[in-house]
């Protein structure tokens, strides 16, 4: 018993740190980069996608042995679609500034290299309970490396942060530059500095604990890469 809490500690534990998908394996930067200038639209996005992620491993690794593997892909990627839609519709009703703020990111979490990489590296081969775990850890780094970079960018982009659903909306602390904040961070400029000074950061700290540090190879980097026709891949006649 003992033994198989500390698996599926470990299985919830490498997605914060040692395999943080955005900052460890550098998925994900498109919805990271786009919905990050805001703490609000960061955490939206990633509690839409960490649901996304849990409930497709979940049904994915329940019909791992039922799915032909010829179809398996396109068969992830309905399992995907439909948890995608219901959230959607779901954030649609109850949070629609949210879902103004997210706007066509949150359909595409459908086709985010970090569920469809989980559905094919884990959650097809592994028990329902250990591909839970996976996806719980895996969204809530997501989640958590949206945050920091949401709160970096809105913080020194607009001067404070802004929560609709708290405060009645308005800023939770006077602005600390005024009326002359640092607009280039809301920017996509200030997003890629961002984003690399949190990856720099990350390697810092991987390197002093002997571990490898992240590097970007185009596709390569990707689950899927095996499965995926890709100009960056050697293609065998």
């Amino acid at each position: 018993m003992a033994e198989k809490k500390n698996s599926l500690f470990k299985e919830f534990s490498k997605g914060l740190i040692d395999e943080n998908p955005v900052l460890r394996l550098v998925l994900g930067t498109c919805p990271t980069l786009a919905t990050s200038t805001s703490v609000e639209s960061a955490i939206g996005m990633g509690l839409a996608a960490s649901i996304v992620l849990i409930c497709s491993n979940i049904v994915i690794s329940a019909l791992r042995k039922v799915i032909p593997s010829k179809v398996r892909i396109p068969a992830y990627i309905v399992v995907i679609a439909s948890f995608v839609t219901v959230v959607q519709m779901l954030v649609s009703a109850f949070v629609p500034t949210l879902n103004e703020q997210l706007g066509v990111y949150l359909p595409l979490i459908v086709v985010n290299c970090i569920i469809l990489g989980r559905a094919e590296a884990f959650a097809g081969k592994n028990s329902v309970l250990a591909s839970a775990f996976d996806g719980l850890g895996m969204g809530v780094g997501f989640t958590t490396a949206l945050f920091c970079m949401g709160f970096i960018r809105e913080l020194l982009g607009t001067g404070t942060i802004t929560i609709s659903l708290l405060n009645n909306g308005n800023p939770l602390f006077p602005a600390i530059f005024g009326e002359n904040p640092i607009t280039i961070f809301i920017l996509a400029p200030g997003g890629f500095f961002v984003f690399g000074m949190m990856i720099a950061l990350a390697n810092h700290i991987a390197q002093k604990k002997g571990k490898k540090i992240a590097e970007l190879h185009s596709c390569k980097a990707c689950p899927m890469f095996e499965n995926c026709t890709s100009p960056d891949k050697e293609v065998k006649e």
